[in-house]
């Protein structure tokens, strides 16, 4: 199995003045998974080379045993350093995608038309993709082939916006996920604040937060195991 994991090359927290990019643990923990299932991982962002990581997802608080297990991984570290550009990989190449959020897919990936391509054509190939925390925002413009929007009448979940208040990012991001999902019709769903939350529609997966990556990657293996069989 060939898995694209498609991380954000954005690195500017808005106006603020500070750093954002992806969120470690939501790359690191499905990343092994992955591995642990024998898949083939391939890194992709929009102007290739080392995407940024959020400095916050790497304080003390926030490592997690993957989070640590991958810095101390070469294989995996020179991967990010090297991540191909999206524009450069076709859908056809790859069995599933996976995409990791952090604040920076906000701003950049929301708005690639090459990423709505991706995903778009993934799922009209009748093959599986996950997105977790702020990366469902990246659907806001995707369509089903008759134009309407791919989330619409799709149970979905997403970063909330009291998850994004308790972070006191309300007033700084382009658009809240909770709420763009549910503006675009898709059937929106939550549970308590960062805790671990998955859901699956067909070959479409979406997690809450950044506890919910790893079980995102679990559900996206069982997807593509079954859609495979």
């Amino acid at each position: 199995m060939k898995v694209l994991i498609v991380l954000t090359s954005h690195d500017e927290l808005g106006d603020t003045g500070r750093k954002t990019g992806f969120w470690l643990e939501e790359l690191a923990a499905p990343y092994y998974h992955f591995k642990e299932a024998g898949w083939e991982i391939t890194l992709a962002s929009p102007k290739g080379g080392r995407p940024p990581l959020d400095p916050k997802s790497n304080e003390p608080a926030f490592q997690t045993e993957q989070t640590r297990r991958f810095e101390a991984d070469t294989e995996a570290t020179a991967a990010l350093a090297n991540t191909v550009r999206l524009d450069s990989v076709s859908a056809a190449d790859f069995d599933t995608v996976f995409y990791p959020g952090g604040h920076g897919p906000l701003w950049d990936l929301a708005e690639d038309t090459d990423s709505a391509r991706l995903i778009e054509t993934t799922l009209r190939s009748g093959k599986p993709l996950a997105l977790v925390c702020h990366a469902p925002g990246v659907l806001r413009h995707t369509v089903n082939e008759d134009g309407t929007p791919l989330v619409k009448g799709r149970k979905v979940t997403g970063f909330t916006n009291s998850e994004e208040e308790g972070v006191a990012l309300t007033e700084i991001v382009p658009f809240l996920v909770e709420d763009e999902l549910k503006h675009l019709g898709g059937v929106y769903s939550k549970i308590g604040d960062w805790q671990p939350y998955v859901v699956q529609d067909g070959l479409l997966i979406t997690g809450q937060n950044p506890a919910s990556s790893g079980p995102a990657a679990e559900a996206l293996i069982n997807l593509a195991d079954t859609v495979n069989a």
